[in-house]
């Protein structure tokens, strides 16, 4: 297995696991960027379904691991 035993818990260091909380933070900085003027919420609009389309498409073309 591609596990690592580390403080008595078992951690997963495939990167397809971590694409959820990466989607979390790309969608908190975006709607944050639109909110504060970072740029513009037309860039929000069409940003927010760009993220969940290569989100997709990479979860489409991840084949499982071992650890699923």
């Amino acid at each position: 297995m591609d596990m690592m035993n580390q403080g008595g818990a078992n951690v997963c260091k495939c990167p397809h696991h971590k694409i959820l909380p990466m989607l979390a933070v790309l969608f908190g900085l975006l709607f944050l960027g639109g909110t504060l003027g970072w740029w513009s919420m037309q860039t929000v609009n069409v940003g927010w379904p760009i993220l969940v389309i290569a989100a997709g498409l990479f979860k489409m073309t991840k084949t499982m691991c071992r650890c699923c």
